[in-house]
């Protein structure tokens, strides 16, 4: 009797995300293999670039990473001597992984569409990488991030560039900054992915592009 084949999670399951529960079940099978399977083999920059885009423009702790994931985003600050460092992530088992890289000095399992159970204003700045994309979450998810800000914290948030257009961040944006909620704002776009592989995406998303959203809560 031939055995079922198990497929490996990747983008295409992920992009097609719809729920939380939906969420919560794939990432439990990706957590352990995920910084190999996916982040090594597909030279995923977006972390590190993120990272990068908040140092650049004078972020300082303590920091949330919203949507931590196994904590690459973190990892990357933290060799720049940024913290403190807490991690938010709707997957529990993305969030013990991210332990394991022992850089956050602690993690919060949270959705974030429903709020971070966290002080108001209490963090310096906010990073959030491979969140704000298809399958996953849109503008609605920023006003609880800056509910857990304080005035002037700096944010770098990855937005996947064709899920920019489609869940209309633009008009989100600009709605905040009429609002004077933001201020500052830039998108610089970058590649998510080195162009030396494409084993960990594919030929559909290896050149892809996300803009780094940089801006100040006002």
């Amino acid at each position: 009797m031939a055995l079922m084949e198990t497929r490996k999670p990747n983008l295409d399951g992920a992009y097609g995300l719809t729920t939380p529960a939906d969420s919560k079940r794939f990432y439990a099978g990706w957590a352990k293999s995920y910084d190999q399977d996916f982040a090594a083999d597909a030279e995923y920059l977006l972390p590190q670039l993120t990272a990068q885009g908040f140092i650049s423009a004078g972020g300082r702790g303590p920091v949330l990473d919203a949507g931590a994931g196994t904590g690459l985003c973190g990892e990357a600050l933290a060799k720049f001597g940024i913290g403190p460092l807490d991690a938010a992530d709707i997957s529990p088992d993305m969030l013990a992984e991210a332990l394991r890289k022992d850089v956050y000095r602690d993690v919060i399992e949270a959705d974030l569409l429903a709020g971070i159970p966290m002080p108001r204003g209490y963090y310096r700045g906010l990073v959030s990488s491979g969140t704000f994309t298809h399958g996953h979450i849109g503008p609605e998810a920023l006003p609880a991030l800056l509910r857990v800000t304080a005035a002037g914290a700096q944010f770098a948030l990855s937005i996947n560039a064709k899920f920019y257009r489609k869940a209309e961040f633009g008009a989100a944006f600009d709605r905040l900054l009429r609002g004077q909620w933001i201020k500052d704002l830039t998108l610089p776009e970058v590649q998510i992915y080195g162009q030396g592989t494409s084993r960990g995406s594919t030929d559909e998303y290896k050149d892809d592009t996300a803009y780094i959203a940089l801006f100040k809560k006002a």
